[in-house]
């Protein structure tokens, strides 16, 4: 497998853009959503999967391929975006969240990286971006990804996006970090990933923070948010309006009150 080369630059800090250069003949692929802009001599094209070179058996091994990404909540299609020009032009994709953006060179991660569902973003044209099964009962059941989880994997550049703050981890053989279920951005493919029960009945009633958590057992690296997804829709929708226009402050002796500290004097 021999990915393109291409050169690129993160901008901004929470709402962060990743802009990559792309050398004539040169492609990019990307999650369908996520493209920003483009120069005037790169066109996009949608294709089955991710493009990448072990998709070229026929168009069975091509829907196969595809049809994995279904599995992990992805689309049947990706958007391969190529430099018809002669000379370099930059083409741009933005995070769909705030956070931040995580750039993954597979050659220095042994060609595979394993991460969430939906993290995915772009990568150079040859990397592979497929399925990961849980082999373990628990992981599956209880792991907030279910039994699956991407991997991608080659020798060229990806990019994911995370929410919120990311935290870089370096696990020594043996050495153990817990971690929320939902706080997992990715990890290298030598790290033993596994849910253990939080225990204890006021813990699992009353803790507010789930009924089991991740062990990521070293060696590896890691990478943790600070923010999941899930987590800031929650709270988006706890604080949205009910049914009758009421917010949830309505009705309580600080409603007033409440809205003048924080500043929402709306009429």
């Amino acid at each position: 497998m021999q990915a393109h080369e291409i050169e690129y630059q993160i901008f901004g800090e929470e709402m962060q853009y990743v802009e990559i250069e792309l050398d004539p003949q040169e492609i990019v692929v990307a999650e369908a959503g996520s493209f920003m802009m483009m120069g005037n001599h790169i066109v996009m094209q949608t294709i089955f999967g991710d493009g990448s070179e072990q998709q070229n058996s026929g168009l069975f091994g091509k829907l196969l391929n595809a049809g994995k990404r279904v599995l992990t909540g992805e689309s049947l299609f990706m958007t391969a975006f190529l430099n018809q020009g002669q000379t370099k032009s930059k083409v741009s994709f933005a995070s769909p969240y705030p956070g931040k953006i995580l750039p993954i060179d597979l050659t220095q991660f042994q060609g595979k990286f394993i991460c969430q569902k939906s993290s995915f973003l772009c990568a150079a044209k040859g990397v592979s971006v497929g399925i990961e099964f849980s082999q373990k009962l628990g992981r599956g059941l209880f792991g907030g990804e279910g039994f699956i989880m991407q991997k991608i994997e080659g020798d060229g550049m990806a990019f994911v996006h995370s929410g919120g703050t990311m935290a870089k981890k370096e696990l020594a053989p043996g050495e153990v970090l817990k971690v929320d279920t939902g706080c997992i951005i990715g990890f290298t493919k030598d790290v033993d990933y596994d849910i253990e029960f939080i225990g204890g009945i006021k813990n699992s009633l009353f803790g507010g923070e789930g009924l089991f958590y991740a062990t990521l057992k070293g060696p590896g690296t890691v990478y943790i948010q600070s923010l999941p997804f899930s987590r800031l829709a929650d709270r988006i929708i706890a604080s949205a309006p009910k049914s009758g226009g009421k917010n949830r402050e309505e009705g309580s002796l600080l409603d007033g009150l409440g809205n003048l500290l924080d500043g929402d004097n709306r009429f």
